[in-house]
């Protein structure tokens, strides 16, 4: 099952299907009513508020205003609409007709939704509570562990549930099985027996077993949850504001050969499996809400864009066009800020590299005369599997006394931290700490090509005899490997060092589901994503491998 329309990511409270959206002062409701209906792609009922892809494009659309236009909420509630039932999580019947990438790029958008979460509990102070009222499995309960509080409802059947083992032959992959253990402490002999009961646990045992903060009684739940929330936003450390600002339409312009924003631009080269992303630097006074906040918005539609509709595209190649000099300017205004707008600005585009870490596309940068790799534009070279700069003048003017260059900053210096929580320069080097210290010292003046080679900052600075060769025979070299084989191995480059919860689940149970997914046991004929509800019984090869 797939779309033959592109899917496009950006919504408006106005227009959602799924979710309702309020806000009373510093608390806000987040509502999940699905619309049975309303599947992003036919041949599916959304029933029990499960969801597909469609619905959590909206949760993450609300999710992001919540954190920019609505500054005052401290404390959002994430409860259901529908009577006796919370979310029945990932639509089955979808699941079991996707092909694997869809349930792959979809796995990992609603991964990153969550994370966003808990980024925005962490580091914006608007701590998520979820209120479950009523069953609450698979996804469902993954969206409760995504929020830091959760009240479950004690009318002596509501459950909260993994089924996915059990009845499905899958996992929870949207980081169930990590935050049990990882983040709710639940004992693991104890997660074992919850993970593999089809039936969930209730009541005072899902107190016990952490698997929920606090029971509520049925009768006045809405003013307890209230009341819970209120206390939370009392707690918050959330930076004062007045007011809000609108995240506007991008209106992107899209064609056959590709998408074009204000300060970004993706160039389609079909032929040769290649897509061309690049990315303009401001111009004019700095601005606090101005060229970084657009450009992040841009940066992080295209990838969703781009990771969804174009699949069979596998080279990305990041390109800057614009002065380093006024890059580090308007950064320099986000990153001295000490207000809101600034902290959720730079955490807006630390998620949005994040989501860059986590594409699986071969990352290219290519840095010439002209562009402006410097500070946070820097941080997307850096996130590139391979960087080379052009060691001489522009390539259709030879006499130019014009040269490419590279400029580090604070920004590079763990503003911007991955999924590991190192910075790109400490997993650059990991483990080299005097080299990170030289690198330092080096910082807020432009680096030769020479100086970047040095510094072990690039990959390679061919000269620009032999530039246009040697990136042809690079990139040719890259589309004649196998996908999967290179989606394998950039991940584990890109990734070193300490493991976290975003790496294990990026990582460990991403790795664990795209395997069990293509089992037949899991999405074969007889396998037990297309015979759940049909009253057969899945037929499994009983060998474990």
């Amino acid at each position: 099952m797939t779309t033959t329309t592109p899917v496009t990511f950006e919504r408006h409270p106005d227009t959602y299907r799924h979710w309702r959206l309020t806000v009373d002062g510093e608390v806000a409701w987040l509502e999940m009513d699905v619309d049975e209906q309303g599947g992003l792609v036919p041949g599916y009922e959304l029933k029990l508020n499960s969801y597909d892809l469609g619905v959590d494009i909206e949760f993450y659309d609300a999710t992001q205003r919540l954190r920019f236009e609505y500054p005052q909420v401290r404390a959002v509630i994430v409860t259901s609409a529908k009577d006796k039932v919370f979310c029945a999580g990932a639509n089955i019947r979808m699941l079991a007709a996707s092909p694997h990438e869809w349930k792959v790029n979809f796995c990992k958008f609603t991964n990153e939704t969550r994370n966003g979460i808990e980024d925005a509990t962490e580091f914006s102070g608007q701590t998520y509570l979820a209120a479950v009222n009523g069953s609450c499995a698979g996804g469902g309960y993954e969206i409760a562990l995504a929020c830091d509080k959760i009240l479950l409802v004690d009318d002596n059947s509501s459950t909260v549930a993994l089924p996915e083992v059990p009845l499905l032959g899958v996992l929870p992959g949207t980081g169930g099985l990590t935050r049990v253990v990882d983040k709710r402490r639940v004992r693991r002999d104890l997660a074992d027996v919850f993970a593999t009961r089809p039936d969930g646990v209730k009541g005072r045992t899902a107190v016990d077993w952490r698997l929920v903060d606090e029971l509520v009684p049925r009768v006045g739940f809405r003013e307890k949850v209230l009341s819970r929330a209120h206390e939370l936003a009392a707690e918050s450390d959330r930076l004062p504001a007045e007011q809000g600002i609108e995240l506007a339409p991008l209106e992107p312009t899209v064609t056959d050969d590709g998408i074009e924003y204000r300060h970004v631009r993706v160039a389609y080269d079909r032929p040769n499996s290649l897509v061309t992303l690049t990315v303009l630097g401001p111009s004019g006074e700095p601005q606090l809400d101005g060229w970084l906040l657009r450009l992040t918005r841009e940066l992080d539609d295209a990838i969703l864009r781009l990771r969804t509709n174009e699949p069979e595209l596998g080279t990305w190649v990041l390109r800057t066009e614009g002065d380093p000099e006024q890059v580090l300017a308007h950064e320099e205004v986000v990153l001295s800020g000490k207000d809101w707008l600034s902290n959720e600005i730079l955490h807006y585009y630390k998620r949005t590299l994040k989501r860059l870490d986590v594409t699986s596309r071969t990352l290219i940068a290519l840095i010439e005369p002209g562009s402006c790799f410097a500070g946070s534009l820097l941080e997307l070279a850096f996130a590139a599997d391979r960087q080379y700069l052009l060691d001489g003048p522009p390539i259709d003017d030879e006499d130019s006394p014009e040269r490419a260059t590279i400029t580090l900053s604070e920004a590079n210096f763990g503003v911007f931290p991955m999924g590991n929580g190192l910075s790109r320069l400490e997993s650059r080097f990991y483990g080299d700490d005097d080299h990170l210290t030289w690198l330092a010292r080096e910082r807020d003046r432009p680096l030769s090509a020479a100086e970047a080679v040095e510094l072990g900052l690039v990959t390679d600075a061919p000269d620009d005899l032999d530039w246009e060769d040697e990136i042809r025979i690079a990139l040719e070299g890259r589309a004649s490997l196998s996908p999967d084989a290179l989606t394998g191995m950039e991940a584990n480059h890109r990734f070193v060092g300490p493991e976290t919860i975003e790496t294990k689940i990026f990582g460990r149970l991403t790795a664990w589901q795209n395997w069990i997914f293509t089992r037949p046991n899991a999405s074969g004929p007889d396998g037990a994503l297309r015979r759940y509800g049909t009253g057969q019984k899945a037929v499994f090869d009983r060998k474990r491998v």
